[in-house]
Order: C-alpha cells, then sequence, then structure tokens
C-alpha cells in the first residue's frame, strides 16, 4: 500500500534522526554555501529552507531509499558484489551520486553546482558522515545530506535572484 505523504515525510525525518543527522547540521551546510552571498542570512532562513525542500515527495523517496540501502550494507544483506561496493563507498559506483541528484534536480542548475562544491569539500556533518573509522555506512546518506543542504541553499538564491551576486 503506498503511503500518503505525511507518512512519507514523517519517515523521512525519522530515519535522518536515527542516522545521526539534524536539520541544523543540514541548515549549517545552508549557511556554508549562503553566507557569502546573502548579507542577511540566518539560520532560521536556513532551516525553513531545508523543511521545504524535505517537504517534496521526490525528497522523502531519496532519503528513504538511500538510507535503507546504507542499513541493509551495514547488516550484511545484500547480495555480492553490491554488498562490498556500498560498504566500500567504491569511487566508481556513483549511484549514490545520482541518487542525490535527483533531489537538486527538483531547483535547478544551480542545485548542481552547490551540490558538487558540497561534495568536494564535505564540510560540517558531511565530514562526520564520509569518516569510515567506525561500521557504519554512509554511502547514499552523506550525498543526500549534502544534495538537500545544495537545495535548500538554491531555493534561497531562487527566492531573490539578486542575493545571488557576491556582497561587497
Amino acid at each position: 500500500m503506498v503511503k500518503s505523504g505525511s507518512e512519507l515525510h514523517h519517515r523521512a525525518l525519522e530515519l535522518l534522526k536515527e542516522r545521526g543527522v539534524k536539520l541544523d547540521d543540514i541548515a549549517e551546510l545552508v549557511v556554508f554555501l549562503q553566507k557569502d552571498y546573502v548579507a542577511d542570512l540566518t539560520m532560521d532562513m536556513c532551516r525553513e529552507n531545508v523543511k521545504a525542500v524535505l517537504s517534496k515527495r521526490e525528497v522523502q523517496n531519496a532519503v528513504i531509499t538511500g538510507i535503507e540501502l546504507d542499513v541493509l550494507a551495514e547488516k550484511g544483506e545484500l547480495s555480492q558484489p553490491l554488498l562490498d561496493i556500498i560498504r566500500n563507498d567504491e569511487g566508481l559506483f556513483g549511484m549514490d551520486e545520482i541518487l542525490a541528484l535527483s533531489i537538486v534536480n527538483v531547483y535547478g542548475s544551480i542545485g548542481f553546482t552547490n551540490y558538487g562544491y558540497i561534495d568536494k569539500v564535505k564540510p560540517g556533518i558531511l565530514q562526520k558522515l564520509n569518516d569510515k573509522s567506525d561500521k557504519s555506512c554512509h554511502t547514499f546518506l552523506d550525498d543526500i545530506v549534502g544534495a538537500i543542504a545544495s537545495s535548500a541553499a538554491s531555493r534561497i538564491a531562487h527566492d531573490d535572484p539578486n542575493k545571488s551576486e557576491i556582497m561587497k
């Protein structure tokens, strides 16, 4: 049975929380992306844009799918060679980025550039999620979180096109 939008939304938020990601962690990434471009940027503004991104069904589906794949890999419940590929977050796999791009695609081309940048530098929570020193698998989660932040930053830029100009 297909879940209602509110059930999907609730489950996506629940999974993020279970995996140690708070909305403020994502909002801090939005601040990182937009602080040089928006003079009146606040954490509240960033948090509200993160919530708006997470209200989209496409985003909820990506969050749920990616996190479930990470959890199955942690439990060893995927077949080989996919299990090792996801557990090791192999560089040539790329499906984690493809899932993330389905999120940024909702908010236009600026989302792609934001995502590429944040995925490369891995600030804040992304650095923690990308740390492979424990048994946690975040192959999909780090890209999903980066995509949500990139999309929220894009929403801010689209809200006022003049905000995208570098502050003087």
